[in-house]
Formats: structure tokens, sequence, C-alpha cells
């Protein structure tokens, strides 16, 4: 059967069907499984198969180079939105009623997303006020703006449309998912993350996480006026990082860890060559002199995987002034620490933990898997030597991301490692609008790095921590 057949058959019910104006009620029709089905439900169902039908025309019609360009991402959008306008003005001619009049610039708009785009969720990609897009399955996709969940009524036709989608998100970055390997670590060609888990593993369909990365690159001044923290906290940790202080940024899972590092990275002066490591690239540096690594996954015969661990140890043969690693996890935070004091002055990272007391614990459990036996009282005497500055950043309650502590390593008594808080956030309540009220105070304590930071040039003013 013909396209055109198809439509005309499916174009009855639209004829039949009330006009959005004045319309009575939408009625009740008995389905087969003896749900009811709304005369609207059923308007988008046949709406959803003339789409599919147009879909698969355009590209059955799309020349071969165009198809490749898209694949690539290289396809240009203007050429490919009016090829898709051309279909369906051809088709509505052809069928005067297939699409209802308000419809056919969302199907236009709908197709150029699914040719070119991410589908139903590229939208909420476009929209600068959405951070994040979880999809739970094909018929469940939630957003979040301004620190808030949203659910959305957009959903996906089936779990094969959501895999499709995902198919083309890993691919494009050497990736891949499917039964053998389930889950995968990726991201969008702007740098936004991306998580991925299906079944089996999954039970309720494939699963789909990207945490958006602004467009506009978050300097300082932004972060300020945002809340993040305060001038006198920016001048001391821009002194840090041109000090050549080690840094970790600690926090929990979506306080803004990356984002964080990558506007402290902004510091590292044109003159240094700095080399990044990440399992997927998302830090966005505009230095000239830059090298940035990603780590690679074993293959479907389990062989080429390459490590953070490898990566590392590469880097330190790359004559870097500074080394940068996205996150460390498991056992890189040894070769991390033993290139920081190697060295390798300035290194910056980040690590999950709650506080950062908690994040020395998880730098010792750290050490501890990368296989080689140490005593502990060398691990903490690695880690003491090692770091310098702690920045503990945290997600409020009211979505707001905030660094909550600046804490300076300043040795050992014994076997523990000894910290002093420089600045914190105090809360001070909640206002009307349900926002944290509070000030970042200092603790009135002259860091101990003082003296590093005079011998690299960097001179604080005494009332910076009065």
């Amino acid at each position: 059967m013909s396209l055109t057949e198809r439509l005309n058959r499916k174009n009855k019910k639209f004829v039949a069907a009330p006009s959005a104006a004045g319309a009575a009620p939408a009625k009740q029709k008995q389905g087969t499984t003896g749900f009811s089905v709304t005369a609207d439900e059923a308007r988008e169902k046949e709406y959803q198969a003339i789409k599919s039908d147009i879909h698969a025309k355009i590209i059955d019609e799309m020349p071969e180079a165009l198809q490749r360009a898209i694949n690539q991402s290289t396809g240009d959008q203007k050429e490919v939105r009016r090829m898709v306008e051309n279909i369906c003005a051809e088709e509505v001619r052809n069928n005067p009623f297939a699409v209802p009049l308000g419809d056919r610039e969302r199907l236009v708009d709908e197709l150029i997303s699914e040719i070119m785009g991410l589908g139903p969720i590229e939208p909420f990609l476009q929209d600068s006020s959405v951070s994040e897009v979880m999809v739970n399955g094909p018929d469940s996709i939630y957003i979040e703006r301004s620190g808030h969940l949203i659910k959305t009524e957009t959903r996906f036709r089936n779990a094969e449309h959501l895999m499709h989608i995902i198919d083309r998100i890993v691919s494009a970055v050497g990736r891949r998912v499917d039964e053998s390997s389930p889950m995968v670590d990726a991201r969008l060609l702007d740098g936004s993350r991306v998580n991925v888990i299906i079944p089996p593993l999954s039970l309720i369909g494939p699963c789909l996480t990207i945490r958006k990365f602004s467009r506009d690159v978050l300097t300082v001044d932004k972060m300020i006026e945002f809340g993040s923290f305060d001038e006198r906290m920016a001048q001391f940790l821009e002194a840090c990082v041109r000090g050549r202080l080690n840094i970790v940024v600690s926090g929990g899972t979506g306080s803004g860890k990356t984002t964080l590092l990558n506007v402290l990275s902004s510091y590292v002066p044109e003159s240094e060559r700095i080399v990044t490591l990440e399992d997927s690239a998302e830090l966005q540096l505009h230095q000239d002199n830059l090298v940035t690594l990603e780590t690679r996954p074993a293959n479907i015969e389990g062989e080429g995987e390459i490590s953070m661990r490898d990566l590392v140890r590469n880097a330190l043969r790359m004559r870097p002034d500074r080394i940068i690693v996205g996150e460390v996890r498991t056992g890189e935070a040894l070769d991390m620490l033993q290139a920081m004091n190697t060295g390798h002055d300035g290194s910056m990272t980040t690590a999950h933990a709650n506080s950062a007391r908690d994040l020395l614990s998880r730098l010792e459990t750290m050490v501890l898997m990368s296989g080689m036996e140490l005593p502990l009282r060398a691990i903490r005497s690695q880690i003491a030597s090692a770091v310098d500055i702690v920045v503990q950043i945290a997600r409020m309650r009211d979505g707001s991301r905030k660094i909550i502590n600046i804490s300076e390593v300043t040795g050992m008594e014994g076997d523990i490692i000894t910290m002093q808080d420089l600045f914190r956030f105090e809360q001070q309540g909640i206002d009307s609008d349900g926002r944290l009220r509070g000030e970042f105070v200092s603790e009135g304590l002259r860091p101990m790095c003082s003296e590093k930071l005079e011998l690299n040039g960097i001179h604080l003013p005494i009332d910076l921590f009065s």
C-alpha cells in the first residue's frame, strides 16, 4: 500500500473529528482492550502514525551525501528543513486533511528533531533554562529547571524509538551500548554529560540521563552573581591557582564540581601547558597550549581499554605544567598524588565527598584500590604533602550551588592529617520565596600556604581573612 493510500485511510477519522474551536467534549470510544480512549488520544495516535510515514519517506528520498553529513553531525539544517517542508507540503496538498492545520508547523519541527537532533527531547536541550533531562523509559521524561524536577508530557513512541536516539548519541563519540555492554557514559558534541543504562539491567526499559552544559561559559563574576561564593573567596581561589597550589574540588552528585573546576582552570596562565584527563571530555578550557585526553572502554572482545591510570601515567611524559583530572574515582588517585608530589604543582581534580574531612578518607580508600599495599601512615603522608586546598561545594535545598567550605591541609599530627577552615557559608534561614539566606564568612585565620604563594609572586592582603 502506498503512503498516499495509508494517509487517505487515516484521514477519514480526522474529517469526522470535531474542530478544536467550540467542539463538544471529547467522547470516549471503547478500545479492543476494553479501556476507553478519548478522541484527543486517538487523534494524537493518528498524528504520530502519519509523522512516522512521512519520516520514512524523507529518509528514502534523502540523498546519500546528506545522510552521511547528518550522521557525522555536519549536515546543513537549512537544507534538511527545506527538504522536510517540501515533502510535508506535498503530502498536505495531496491529502488536505492528513495533518490538522495547527499541527503542520509542529510536524516540521518534530521531523527536524528526529532527523537532525534527539527526537522528543531536543526542545529541552535547546531550552537554556533546563539543566538536566532524565528519561525513565519511553513513557516518562523528567527535566530539572531552577533546581526543581518537573515531569513533562513528552514521550517517545516506544522503546525502539528511544534506543534509536541512544545509539545516535553513543555512536557519535565512538561508544556502544547493547546487552553485552548495557551501561555507558558518553557526551554530546557540546560537552553535555550522558549516562545510559538499558535492559536487562534496567527493568523499566532504556534509561537516559543528560546533564547539560551551559552554552554561555560561566565566569567568576557570574558565579558570584548567582551566590555561589563571594569576592574574597574568588580572590583567594585565583591566588591559589596562579600560585600553583594543588586543589581538590569536593562535593556530591550534581553539586557543580566540574563547573567550578572549569572556572578555576580559567585562572591558569596562557604561558603554561595544560593536560586534562577525563572519562568523558566535559571541561571547556580556552587556553591555547591545551591537550585534552579521554579514556576508552574495552571493545566488544574485551580488549583495548585505556583507563584513567593509563592516561595519568602518559600525561607525566607530555611535559605538562598543569595536570587537571576531571574526577578521581579509584586507583588513579595514587598516580595523581604522586604527580602532585613530584614537581607538578598547580594540579587540580574533583572527587565525591560530603565534607573536606570525608574527602581525605575517600582519598585513602581510593589509593588502597590501586592494589599497592601501602601502610596507612604512608598514604596519609602522601595526601598531606600533595593536597594544599580542598574546596567543598554543595547543592542546597533551594537548588542553588554554593561553596560551603574552603579548607587548607596543614600537615600531620601523629597519624592524623590536620586541616583548618579558611572560609565557610553560614546559613541564616529561608526567605519567603523558599531561598536560603546566609553569608560567606572568613574564619580569621591566615593560611599557612601564604609562604608558598609569596615564593610564586602572589601577595595576599592581610584584610582578606579578617
